[in-house]
């Protein structure tokens, strides 16, 4: 991954004419800025400190009631606002933009391999996305109205059984509706930001899903996260190449390679998959029983291999957060399973890896390009059985 990732050209930095100048502007709720805060403290100053930037309009888009309905509106599909809450990037100033960003940046962490890093990096994929698409190499972005294909990402709502995970495109780019680039992505607090109160801080657009519950003044939950990419892999007209998830993938392919041809035939599973099984819409609908091989059964090497593999997923959120999430899912590690179906490669549609445990849900899947469709591209999401949305909600 590139470091000091800074976006050009797309509309999470551009300046944007619906800002709030001039006679526009409508004087908003003032909100406590406190720049000597640390930890939780300083997500919400930050959090105030965007807000502060935004009239009276904008922050009633931005502040929602934190309920089931809008925590669980998010979705892997480039349908713009009509599947998720919030305000849009595109919306925004660029003093407004810049505030966003130290959000993010203070919610997920600075510094190369973090998940605010990892969040730039998809911007700048699906402005990628977006220049193909204009520049003819590549069909449009799928609508409601388009009709079903072959490659499973024309839909990339439907999982393994076939069920929707997920609200249709509506078709469109811009504000309203759907398509590529990074001005089409949405940033929520549910709930007031508050270090004694419950929230959540949502951001996602095509391919992302963030969603960080905090609870009197703690993480209590880092997940659901969703992140994917198309394409996988490109260099930028300054030279520069981006491979956002290749330490995700990498860490899979070690697990897998290191597998014995034993160890493979039993980490086997019997479903194919031309998507995660947990995306969007399909929360706490774990499987009841748990397949592929047992961690206890791996040596103390590839039991490390596990944890490696994990973290990508595990640092999308500030650093003690993380860390304290990994000792848990090392903690519960000989109950944790690996699974995989199709190819071990994660270079053919339908190759899948899962990791389940206790309460770890990771899941990985090459589909075929929709845009690039002599490449494939990657879904994933993790999952924590027990701290999903902070625990908030139940889904029996």
């Amino acid at each position: 991954m590139a470091a000091g990732v800074v976006l050009v050209g797309g509309g999470f930095v551009a300046a944007n004419a619906a800002t709030t100048s001039g006679d526009a502007k409508k004087a908003g709720v003032h909100y406590p800025v406190d720049k000597k805060a640390d930890g939780v403290a300083a997500v919400v100053s930050a959090a105030n400190a965007f807000l502060n930037t935004l009239d009276s309009d904008q922050q009633a888009e931005t502040v929602l009631d934190y309920s089931q309905a809008n925590a669980t509106a998010w979705s892997n599909l480039p349908c713009g606002s009509s599947c998720r809450v919030g305000i849009q990037t595109g919306s925004l100033s660029d003093e407004q933009l810049a505030a966003l960003k130290n959000v993010l940046k203070v919610a997920l962490g600075t510094g190369e391999g973090t998940g605010y890093e990892h969040v730039l990096e998809t911007l700048l994929a699906d402005d990628q996305l977006a220049s193909a698409e204009s520049s003819g190499s590549g069909p449009a972005a799928p609508s409601s109205d388009a009709s079903a294909s072959a490659d499973p990402s024309a839909d990339p709502s439907a999982t393994a059984s076939g069920a929707p995970t997920g609200a249709p495109p509506s078709g469109g780019t811009g504000a309203g509706g759907g398509g590529y680039g990074s001005d089409i992505y949405l940033m929520a607090f549910l709930g007031t930001p508050s270090v004694d109160g419950t929230w959540q801080l949502q951001f996602g657009g095509h391919h992302l899903a963030v969603n960080v519950t905090y609870k009197d003044g703690k993480v209590a939950g880092a997940s659901p996260y969703f992140t994917g990419v198309e394409p996988t892999s490109w260099t930028a007209d300054d030279g520069t190449t981006y491979e956002p998830m290749a330490k995700f993938r990498n860490g899979m392919l070690a697990l897998t390679g290191s597998l014995s041809t034993e160890q493979l035939a039993k980490a086997k599973l019997s479903e194919s998959f031309s998507d995660v099984l947990l995306g969007p819409g399909e929360d706490g609908q774990f499987p009841e029983t748990k397949e592929g091989i047992k961690a206890s059964e791996l040596s103390p090497k590839q039991q490390k291999l596990v944890l490696a593999a994990i973290h990508p997923w595990v640092a999308g959120v500030d650093d003690a957060t993380a860390k304290k999430l990994l000792k848990t899912y090392a903690r519960e590690l000989n109950k944790t399973y690996i699974g995989y179906s199709g190819g071990t490669g994660l270079d053919t549609q339908g190759d899948y890896v899962r990791i389940d445990g206790p309460s770890v849900w990771i899941e990985f899947v090459c589909q075929n390009g929709f845009v690039y469709q002599d490449k494939v591209h990657y879904h994933t999401v993790y999952r924590d059985h027990t701290r999903d949305y902070g625990s908030e909600f139940s889904f029996s």
